[in-house]
Formats: C-alpha cells, sequence, structure tokens
C-alpha cells in the first residue's frame, strides 16, 4: 500500500510471545525496527521451584498479558487501527502458556479486524538477527537455548533445513542441569558462565563429536561427566573445584558448537553464520565465535543478548516474512507445542 506522496506504507507488526516464562509483546516495522519491545519476566518466581513449572507460567501470563499489550503500544506510539497484521508464536513451547498469546491475538485480531500470523518460536530466534543487519542466502544459523540445539540452513528467505540437532538435552538445559550440581540457583546458565571466566586452569572433560561428519550433537555424557567429578571430590571429602569445572565444560560445549557450525558453514557455502537463541547471550560462545569467524574469513552475525532470550520483538521479525509470503491465516489457528521448524518454511518455497 502506497500514501498520497507515493511512499510505501510501513507494515506494523504487533507480536506477542508467551511460549515459556517470557510475556512479551512487541510492535516491529518492517520487520527490522523495532519501535518497542516490552517483557515480564517469571524468573524469581520460578527460582523457588528450580525450573519453569507450566502451570504456573499459564497463570502469570494471563496475569500480565492485557498489561503488557497495551505498554507496548504505548510505548511504540501506534494505535491499533494503524497496525497491519498480529502476530503471535504458534508454538513450540508450553502448551498452556502459548494458548495464553494465541487466544489474546485471536482476540485482537478479531476486534481491531487485522490479519494474525502464526509464528514459529526458532523461526523468531533466527530472525531475530535480521533486527541487527540485513541477512544474506543462503546462510546458516546455530540455535543454541534451553530447549533446542540445531544447525539450520536456509537456502532462500524463510526455508528451513535442519542440518543438526541435539540427540539428548538441549545445551541450555545441559548448562542449568550443570549449574544445578555445581550449587547454583536456576537458571545456572550465567552463573556457569561467569565462574568459567575466573577459573585459572579447565577441569578435563571429553568432547562429543558423535560419527565423522555427524551436525548432530549431544551433551548427556558431558553432564554425567560433571555429576561424576564432583561425586568424587565429595567422596573423598574435597570440595569440588566448581571454577574448574565450570571452565571445562564450557570449553568442551564451545568447542564443539563452534567446530561443527564453522565445518557447516564451509559445506553449505553459506553466506553469512548466525547465532540465536538464549544461550547466544554466553559469552564464553560469543567470544570464541567471534574469534574462530574472524580467522575463518566468515561473517558472523549475533543479536544483543535482549533479542536472544525469547522476547517478542523476534516474533514480529519472523511474522514479517510470512506475511510477505503468505499474508494472515484462518481464526480457527491453534497452538502447537510441536510445532516443526521446516513444515513452517513459507509456501512460496
Amino acid at each position: 500500500m502506497k500514501t498520497d506522496t507515493g511512499a510505501a506504507e510501513p507494515i506494523l507488526i504487533l507480536a506477542i510471545e508467551t511460549s515459556c516464562d517470557e510475556t512479551s509483546v512487541a510492535v516491529v516495522q518492517d520487520g527490522c525496527k523495532v519501535l518497542s519491545n516490552i517483557i515480564s519476566s517469571q524468573i524469581e518466581t520460578h527460582r523457588a521451584f528450580g525450573g519453569v513449572v507450566p502451570e504456573v507460567a499459564s497463570r502469570k501470563h494471563v496475569e500480565v498479558i492485557t498489561l503488557v499489550i497495551e505498554e507496548a503500544l504505548s510505548a511504540a506510539g501506534v494505535r491499533p487501527q494503524e497496525l497491519s497484521a498480529v502476530a503471535v508464536t504458534q508454538g513450540p513451547g508450553l502448551v498452556g502458556a502459548l494458548l495464553v498469546g494465541v487466544v489474546a491475538a485471536k482476540s485482537l485480531a478479531l476486534a481491531w479486524n487485522k490479519p494474525l500470523i502464526g509464528t514459529h518460536h526458532i523461526a523468531g530466534h533466527i530472525y531475530a538477527n535480521r533486527l541487527v543487519k540485513e541477512l544474506k542466502y543462503p546462510n546458516m544459523t546455530l540455535v543454541v537455548s534451553g530447549g533446542h540445539t540445531e544447525l539450520v540452513h536456509m537456502e532462500r528467505e524463510g526455508a528451513f533445513r535442519i542440518i543438526g540437532r541435539t540427540r539428548d538435552d538441549a545445551v541450555g538445559e545441559a548448562y542449568d542441569k550443570v549449574a544445578r550440581a555445581l550449587g547454583f540457583p536456576y537458571p545456572g546458565g550465567p552463573y556457569v558462565d561467569r565462574l568459567a571466566h575466573e577459573a585459572e586452569e579447565a577441569y578435563p572433560l571429553p568432547r562429543v563429536w558423535l560419527e565423522p561428519g555427524s551436525y548432530d550433537f549431544s551433551f548427556s555424557g558431558l553432564k554425567s561427566a560433571v555429576l561424576n567429578a564432583v561425586n568424587q571430590s565429595k567422596m573423598k571429602g574435597l570440595e569440588p573445584d566448581t571454577a574448574g569445572i565450570a571452565r571445562g565444560f564450557q570449553e568442551s560445549v564451545v568447542e564443539v558448537l563452534v567446530e561443527k557450525a564453522v565445518r557447516a558453514v564451509r559445506e553449505y557455502r553459506a553466506e553469512q553464520l548466525l547465532l540465536s537463541g538464549g544461550v547466544a547471550a554466553n559469552k564464553g560462545l560469543r567470544e570464541a565465535l567471534t574469534r574462530r569467524c574472524a580467522a575463518e574469513g566468515i561473517e558472523l552475525i549475533v543479536p544483543p543478548p535482549v533479542y536472544c532470550t525469547d522476547n517478542a520483538a523476534m516474533i514480529g521479525a519472523a511474522a514479517y516474512v510470512k506475511w510477505r509470503h503468505d499474508g494472515g491465516i484462518p481464526l480457527d489457528m491453534v497452538a502447537d507445542p510441536g510445532l516443526p521448524l521446516e513444515k513452517w518454511s513459507v509456501s512460496a518455497y
């Protein structure tokens, strides 16, 4: 649509993200300009339980969703009638949490007479990189989060192909379990990352490469090795070298992630390497990947931490791609906690 001056009107998408324990609403312009990105976190609530409690998460979303929507519109300076569409995370995620966002988005789309865009959570993490820099194709994304560890190849815009995934624990899950073993509260990843940088030496731990040529990951054996190191120290009446173990664990994880990501970029002739997901905020991983890509001449895009953890701005960025190719979807869309990424690829491909 163009204005009277002939200039194209901006595409304004109100996006909602409630897949886990953050209630977030954003207004994103043309898939790359964030006008507002409001996040209401539940970390303090779930810390008492040592992890996310699905039923509690759902109730918290219900409590704040309306206020967060109002704040996002106010911060963006946008009225509902100016919006082009309403987007929401359709999946994957916790089904109860997803339902809160989906019901809210459907209600707004119906009340405001706006198209609805169901969006994939991991596609959002990937397209968070477009909030930083324009993407080139083909590219490769290393997705690292509490529930996902994947290498995703995009031959074209919106066309996702998973070439490697974790066979057991996701890397974020492994970080939290190791942190718990070392005596840190939930979420434990940042504690392990910080302690790893303080250690003088790394406790020797294995690297899990799997069979030659595989892009899959496995972290359960490494987690078991950490638990074994802690238990052996305690059996000897000694305090575990928590800093050394944290550094050894992080070095093992980072080495495997970096090596496989760089090899995938080379094999698939990717123009860029993108880093996505909550663990993308990990200082050790960001530093190692930056050094390696600089040495290899690979263009690396890493979002700022606010766009690494769950947020609605990334959902708006991914929804814009879906909007351009497929438009809106029927209001009978349902939340899908197991929504496959490749199935969500835009229909043009």
